[in-house]
Protein backbone atom coordinates (compact mmCIF):
# COMPACT_ATOMS: atom_id res chain seq x y z
CA UNK A 1 0.00 0.00 0.00
CA UNK A 2 1.10 3.64 -0.77
CA UNK A 3 1.94 5.05 2.35
CA UNK A 4 2.80 8.49 1.55
CA UNK A 5 3.87 11.37 4.14
CA UNK A 6 4.07 14.98 3.72
CA UNK A 7 6.26 17.50 5.99
CA UNK A 8 6.83 15.93 9.83
CA UNK A 9 4.35 12.92 8.91
CA UNK A 10 1.21 15.60 8.71
CA UNK A 11 -0.57 13.84 6.34
CA UNK A 12 -0.59 10.04 5.82
CA UNK A 13 -2.28 8.06 2.95
CA UNK A 14 -5.24 5.20 4.01
CA UNK A 15 -5.01 1.47 3.39
CA UNK A 16 -8.04 0.84 1.11
CA UNK A 17 -6.45 2.21 -1.87
CA UNK A 18 -3.38 2.67 -4.03
CA UNK A 19 -2.81 6.37 -5.42
CA UNK A 20 0.23 7.34 -8.30
CA UNK A 21 2.18 10.25 -8.06
CA UNK A 22 -0.51 12.12 -9.93
CA UNK A 23 -3.52 11.02 -8.06
CA UNK A 24 -1.82 12.11 -5.03
CA UNK A 25 -1.20 15.34 -6.54
CA UNK A 26 -5.13 15.68 -7.57
CA UNK A 27 -6.07 14.58 -3.65
CA UNK A 28 -4.28 17.51 -2.61
CA UNK A 29 -5.54 20.30 -5.04
CA UNK A 30 -9.12 18.98 -4.10
CA UNK A 31 -7.99 19.13 -0.22
CA UNK A 32 -9.30 22.08 2.03
CA UNK A 33 -7.29 24.68 3.59
CA UNK A 34 -6.37 23.76 7.23
CA UNK A 35 -7.41 26.48 9.74
CA UNK A 36 -4.15 26.95 10.36
CA UNK A 37 -3.59 27.92 6.82
CA UNK A 38 -6.58 30.13 6.81
CA UNK A 39 -5.26 32.04 10.06
CA UNK A 40 -1.81 32.92 8.45
CA UNK A 41 -3.48 33.71 5.76
CA UNK A 42 -5.49 36.23 7.82
CA UNK A 43 -2.77 37.00 9.90
CA UNK A 44 -0.18 38.20 7.58
CA UNK A 45 -2.85 40.19 5.23
CA UNK A 46 -3.19 42.05 8.60
CA UNK A 47 0.21 42.71 9.66
CA UNK A 48 0.14 43.97 6.00
CA UNK A 49 -2.68 46.41 6.58
CA UNK A 50 -1.46 47.57 9.73
CA UNK A 51 1.72 48.79 8.15
CA UNK A 52 0.35 50.65 5.50
CA UNK A 53 0.83 54.83 6.84
CA UNK A 54 -2.01 56.92 8.12
CA UNK A 55 -2.40 58.93 5.03
CA UNK A 56 -2.36 55.69 2.60
CA UNK A 57 -5.11 54.07 4.84
CA UNK A 58 -7.15 57.85 4.48
CA UNK A 59 -7.07 57.81 1.10
CA UNK A 60 -8.48 54.19 0.65
CA UNK A 61 -10.83 54.10 3.95
CA UNK A 62 -12.43 57.11 1.78
CA UNK A 63 -12.51 55.81 -1.66
CA UNK A 64 -14.45 52.57 0.54
CA UNK A 65 -16.89 54.95 1.93
CA UNK A 66 -17.39 56.47 -1.98
CA UNK A 67 -17.46 53.43 -3.65
CA UNK A 68 -20.12 52.38 -0.79
CA UNK A 69 -22.75 54.73 -2.34
CA UNK A 70 -23.17 52.40 -5.82
CA UNK A 71 -24.88 49.98 -3.49
CA UNK A 72 -27.66 52.30 -3.02
CA UNK A 73 -27.96 53.44 -6.48
CA UNK A 74 -27.88 49.88 -7.75
CA UNK A 75 -30.15 49.25 -5.60
CA UNK A 76 -32.13 52.24 -5.77
CA UNK A 77 -31.92 51.75 -9.92
CA UNK A 78 -33.54 48.26 -9.50
CA UNK A 79 -36.16 49.72 -6.97
CA UNK A 80 -37.56 51.81 -9.44
CA UNK A 81 -37.77 49.81 -11.95
CA UNK A 82 -39.93 46.84 -10.45
CA UNK A 83 -43.27 46.80 -9.80
CA UNK A 84 -44.22 46.19 -6.07
CA UNK A 85 -44.80 42.77 -5.84
CA UNK A 86 -43.42 39.63 -2.55
CA UNK A 87 -40.58 39.37 -4.30
CA UNK A 88 -39.22 42.82 -5.29
CA UNK A 89 -37.06 43.34 -2.16
CA UNK A 90 -35.16 40.30 -3.13
CA UNK A 91 -34.53 41.50 -6.10
CA UNK A 92 -33.68 45.30 -5.03
CA UNK A 93 -30.78 43.90 -2.47
CA UNK A 94 -28.94 42.72 -5.82
CA UNK A 95 -27.91 46.11 -6.01
CA UNK A 96 -26.73 46.10 -2.11
CA UNK A 97 -23.81 43.49 -3.20
CA UNK A 98 -22.29 46.33 -5.99
CA UNK A 99 -20.13 48.50 -3.38
CA UNK A 100 -18.45 45.45 -1.55
CA UNK A 101 -18.03 43.47 -4.62
CA UNK A 102 -15.92 46.94 -5.87
CA UNK A 103 -14.12 47.73 -2.17
CA UNK A 104 -13.21 44.28 -1.45
CA UNK A 105 -11.78 43.37 -5.17
CA UNK A 106 -10.20 46.79 -5.32
CA UNK A 107 -8.62 46.24 -2.15
CA UNK A 108 -10.09 49.59 -0.59
CA UNK A 109 -10.23 50.06 2.89
CA UNK A 110 -13.79 48.71 4.52
CA UNK A 111 -15.00 49.29 8.53
CA UNK A 112 -15.84 45.23 9.59
CA UNK A 113 -14.07 43.58 6.50
CA UNK A 114 -10.35 45.19 6.75
CA UNK A 115 -10.50 46.22 10.17
CA UNK A 116 -11.22 42.61 11.55
CA UNK A 117 -7.92 41.50 9.95
CA UNK A 118 -6.58 44.18 12.06
CA UNK A 119 -7.57 42.35 15.06
CA UNK A 120 -5.54 38.78 14.17
CA UNK A 121 -2.11 40.29 14.53
CA UNK A 122 -2.94 41.77 18.35
CA UNK A 123 -4.48 38.38 18.97
CA UNK A 124 -0.74 36.91 18.25
CA UNK A 125 1.46 39.11 19.05
CA UNK A 126 3.38 38.81 22.50
CA UNK A 127 3.39 42.23 22.74
CA UNK A 128 0.58 43.64 22.72
CA UNK A 129 0.79 47.37 23.60
CA UNK A 130 2.68 48.33 20.47
CA UNK A 131 -0.15 46.18 17.79
CA UNK A 132 -2.61 47.68 19.80
CA UNK A 133 -1.61 51.07 19.31
CA UNK A 134 -1.39 50.28 15.32
CA UNK A 135 -4.50 48.65 15.11
CA UNK A 136 -6.77 51.43 17.21
CA UNK A 137 -4.97 53.82 14.58
CA UNK A 138 -6.06 51.71 11.52
CA UNK A 139 -9.65 51.45 12.94
CA UNK A 140 -10.39 54.92 13.66
CA UNK A 141 -8.46 56.54 10.57
CA UNK A 142 -10.64 53.75 7.98
CA UNK A 143 -14.04 54.34 10.11
CA UNK A 144 -13.98 57.95 9.85
CA UNK A 145 -13.04 58.43 6.28
CA UNK A 146 -15.23 55.84 5.49
CA UNK A 147 -17.93 57.65 6.85
CA UNK A 148 -16.67 60.80 5.17
CA UNK A 149 -16.72 59.04 2.50
CA UNK A 150 -20.35 58.27 2.60
CA UNK A 151 -21.17 60.98 3.27
CA UNK A 152 -20.05 62.71 0.57
CA UNK A 153 -21.61 60.15 -2.02
CA UNK A 154 -25.02 60.48 -0.46
CA UNK A 155 -24.52 64.21 -0.65
CA UNK A 156 -23.31 64.24 -4.46
CA UNK A 157 -26.59 61.76 -5.42
CA UNK A 158 -28.98 64.00 -3.33
CA UNK A 159 -27.75 67.43 -4.85
CA UNK A 160 -26.24 66.98 -8.15
CA UNK A 161 -28.08 65.51 -11.08
CA UNK A 162 -26.92 62.13 -10.79
CA UNK A 163 -29.96 60.52 -10.84
CA UNK A 164 -33.91 60.89 -11.71
CA UNK A 165 -36.51 61.55 -10.16
CA UNK A 166 -38.04 57.75 -9.89
CA UNK A 167 -34.94 56.60 -8.18
CA UNK A 168 -34.11 59.43 -6.32
CA UNK A 169 -37.22 58.07 -4.51
CA UNK A 170 -36.52 54.74 -4.22
CA UNK A 171 -33.24 56.00 -3.09
CA UNK A 172 -35.34 57.95 -0.03
CA UNK A 173 -37.89 55.09 1.13
CA UNK A 174 -34.55 52.73 1.10
CA UNK A 175 -32.69 55.45 3.36
CA UNK A 176 -35.59 55.70 5.20
CA UNK A 177 -36.68 52.65 6.15
CA UNK A 178 -32.58 51.66 7.26
CA UNK A 179 -33.40 54.26 10.00
CA UNK A 180 -36.35 52.86 10.98
CA UNK A 181 -35.92 50.36 13.69
CA UNK A 182 -35.02 51.17 16.93
CA UNK A 183 -31.67 51.19 18.51
CA UNK A 184 -31.93 47.51 20.03
CA UNK A 185 -33.00 45.84 17.17
CA UNK A 186 -30.20 47.72 14.82
CA UNK A 187 -27.66 46.77 17.58
CA UNK A 188 -28.47 43.23 17.55
CA UNK A 189 -28.85 43.18 13.27
CA UNK A 190 -25.58 44.84 13.16
CA UNK A 191 -23.83 42.04 15.41
CA UNK A 192 -25.00 39.73 12.75
CA UNK A 193 -23.48 41.65 10.05
CA UNK A 194 -20.42 42.18 11.27
CA UNK A 195 -20.40 38.34 12.31
CA UNK A 196 -21.51 37.24 8.67
CA UNK A 197 -18.62 39.83 6.98
CA UNK A 198 -15.50 39.39 8.93
CA UNK A 199 -16.72 35.31 8.12
CA UNK A 200 -16.28 36.37 4.80
CA UNK A 201 -12.38 36.97 5.29
CA UNK A 202 -12.51 33.89 6.63
CA UNK A 203 -13.40 32.24 3.56
CA UNK A 204 -11.58 33.80 1.49
CA UNK A 205 -8.46 32.31 1.49
CA UNK A 206 -9.98 29.10 0.41
CA UNK A 207 -12.16 30.25 -2.62
CA UNK A 208 -9.55 30.89 -5.26
CA UNK A 209 -11.18 31.40 -8.37
CA UNK A 210 -14.64 31.92 -6.42
CA UNK A 211 -14.05 35.00 -4.40
CA UNK A 212 -16.32 37.19 -6.75
CA UNK A 213 -19.17 34.58 -5.46
CA UNK A 214 -18.49 34.38 -1.98
CA UNK A 215 -18.48 38.05 -1.60
CA UNK A 216 -21.93 38.48 -3.55
CA UNK A 217 -23.26 35.59 -1.28
CA UNK A 218 -22.28 37.32 2.15
CA UNK A 219 -23.15 40.97 0.94
CA UNK A 220 -26.56 39.30 -0.05
CA UNK A 221 -27.54 37.49 3.02
CA UNK A 222 -26.28 40.53 4.74
CA UNK A 223 -28.88 43.04 2.62
CA UNK A 224 -31.56 40.67 2.02
CA UNK A 225 -31.62 39.93 5.91
CA UNK A 226 -31.82 43.48 6.99
CA UNK A 227 -28.86 43.21 8.72
CA UNK A 228 -27.65 46.91 9.38
CA UNK A 229 -23.60 47.56 8.26
CA UNK A 230 -22.32 50.89 9.54
CA UNK A 231 -20.91 51.91 5.93
CA UNK A 232 -23.51 50.30 3.30
CA UNK A 233 -26.43 51.84 5.73
CA UNK A 234 -24.60 55.04 6.57
CA UNK A 235 -24.91 56.20 2.79
CA UNK A 236 -28.43 55.55 2.94
CA UNK A 237 -29.56 57.21 5.98
CA UNK A 238 -27.03 60.36 5.34
CA UNK A 239 -29.12 60.21 1.42
CA UNK A 240 -31.74 60.26 3.55
CA UNK A 241 -30.74 63.27 5.76
CA UNK A 242 -29.88 65.46 2.88
CA UNK A 243 -33.17 64.75 0.58
CA UNK A 244 -35.39 65.74 4.08
CA UNK A 245 -36.90 62.28 4.13
CA UNK A 246 -35.97 62.03 7.85
CA UNK A 247 -34.17 64.13 10.24
CA UNK A 248 -30.52 64.53 11.67
CA UNK A 249 -30.06 62.89 14.82
CA UNK A 250 -31.53 60.05 12.68
CA UNK A 251 -28.00 59.37 11.67
CA UNK A 252 -26.87 59.37 15.07
CA UNK A 253 -29.99 56.79 16.30
CA UNK A 254 -28.56 54.27 13.29
CA UNK A 255 -24.66 54.83 13.48
CA UNK A 256 -24.41 54.51 17.36
CA UNK A 257 -25.76 51.18 17.76
CA UNK A 258 -24.39 49.89 14.35
CA UNK A 259 -21.15 50.16 14.55
CA UNK A 260 -21.06 49.14 18.30
CA UNK A 261 -22.74 45.70 16.68
CA UNK A 262 -20.62 45.94 13.91
CA UNK A 263 -17.53 45.32 15.95
CA UNK A 264 -18.82 43.17 18.39
CA UNK A 265 -19.88 40.74 15.58
CA UNK A 266 -16.80 40.81 13.92
CA UNK A 267 -14.23 40.77 17.00
CA UNK A 268 -15.58 38.95 19.35
CA UNK A 269 -17.16 36.23 16.89
CA UNK A 270 -15.37 35.72 14.28
CA UNK A 271 -11.51 37.24 15.22
CA UNK A 272 -11.78 35.31 18.17
CA UNK A 273 -13.12 32.14 17.68
CA UNK A 274 -10.71 31.96 14.84
CA UNK A 275 -7.98 32.55 16.96
CA UNK A 276 -9.02 29.86 19.34
CA UNK A 277 -9.17 27.24 16.47
CA UNK A 278 -5.27 27.34 16.16
CA UNK A 279 -4.41 29.02 19.65
CA UNK A 280 -4.76 25.97 22.09
CA UNK A 281 -3.26 23.18 19.88
CA UNK A 282 0.67 24.58 20.86
CA UNK A 283 2.49 26.74 23.32
CA UNK A 284 4.78 29.31 21.25
CA UNK A 285 8.19 28.29 20.91
CA UNK A 286 10.29 31.21 19.49
CA UNK A 287 12.03 31.14 16.92
CA UNK A 288 15.87 31.00 16.13
CA UNK A 289 17.08 34.68 14.94
CA UNK A 290 17.01 35.65 11.50
CA UNK A 291 14.63 33.27 10.67
CA UNK A 292 11.76 33.28 8.45
CA UNK A 293 8.79 32.72 10.36
CA UNK A 294 8.25 34.94 13.59
CA UNK A 295 7.30 31.70 15.82
CA UNK A 296 6.55 28.30 15.23
CA UNK A 297 4.46 26.09 17.63
CA UNK A 298 4.60 22.34 18.67
CA UNK A 299 1.75 21.57 16.45
CA UNK A 300 3.87 22.07 13.54
CA UNK A 301 2.03 24.18 11.87
CA UNK A 302 2.89 26.80 9.20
Amino acid sequence: MAARKQAEGKEVAGNTVDLTASEERAVLDRSGLRAEVVFESVLREGRDELQRSPLALAFSGLSAGLSMGFSLLFMGLIASSLPETPWRPLAVTLGYTAGFVIVILGRQQLFTENTITAVIPLLDANDRTGVFGKAARLWGVVLATNLIGAALVALAFAHAPVVGPAIGAAMRDIGAAAAAPDMVTLFVRAIFAGWLLALMVWLLPSAHGMKLLVILMVSYLVGALQFSHAIAGSVEVFYAVFTGAVPPIAYLHFAVPTVLGNAIGGVFLVSLLGYGQVAPKGEAVEAPSGSAKAKRTERGGP
